[in-house]
């Protein structure tokens, strides 16, 4: 048995140990308007912890085995993945991460690692992207249609990685769409019909 250390290592430690190798990932839903009714889709998506890039994986309905499946496929596709860069993949202790995923995962030399039980801090930029992304558009309309709500997520993401400032990250873009100018009229930059602004000098 390898010797315990005397001053284990915190939750907060190991993610500023690494944060620059390891991505959060979580899922979030939303009800669809469908010609079935309302139906309610999980999202899938990771969000890189220094860059706080997300990148959608999928969405669906039925969230089982064969999806979270193909969501592990897509994670290591060869230079192409998302987690092609990173070391290390942060998630909830959820049933939908089962000992299969977890193990193709890892056997493409991508650890998978549970956040601590009753720690719902420990992979807080993923939760946080998920509220801002629910109070901020889903919850103030019902997307008509799988399509409707895919476009609606991917004005999110560009104006939550080009378009809003950080407060953990000195208040400043991730990935500012033009370079900041001290002098012009500031114009309104509206997206989702004006669900989301972003506010910048004229050139």
């Amino acid at each position: 048995m390898p010797p315990v250390p005397e001053r284990p290592t915190s939750w907060q430690t190991f993610l500023r140990a690494h944060g620059g190798a390891s991505v959060g990932a979580d899922c979030f839903t939303r009800e669809v308007w469908t010609a079935k009714g309302l139906v309610t889709y999980y999202t899938l998506f990771v969000l890189d912890l220094v860059s706080r890039r997300v990148r959608m994986l999928g969405s669906t309905p039925y969230p089982n085995a064969l999806f979270m499946q193909q969501m592990a496929r897509t994670l290591v596709f060869a230079d192409h993945g998302p987690l092609t860069h990173h070391r290390g993949l942060i998630c909830e202790r959820d049933a939908k991460w089962s000992p299969a995923v977890r193990g193709h995962l890892e056997d493409a030399g991508l650890p998978v690692v549970p956040t601590p039980y009753r720690a719902p801090n420990a992979n807080a930029h993923a939760a946080r992207f998920v509220r801002s992304i629910t109070e901020e558009d889903l919850d103030r309309r019902v997307p008509i249609g799988e399509q409707h709500v895919r476009r609606a997520m991917a004005e999110h993401v560009a104006h939550y990685e080009a378009g809003r400032p950080h407060q953990g990250c000195g208040n400043m873009l991730r990935r500012p769409a033009s370079p900041s100018q001290r002098k012009g009229r500031i114009r309104r930059r509206p997206r989702l019909g004006g669900l989301l602004n972003y506010y910048a000098r004229m050139a």
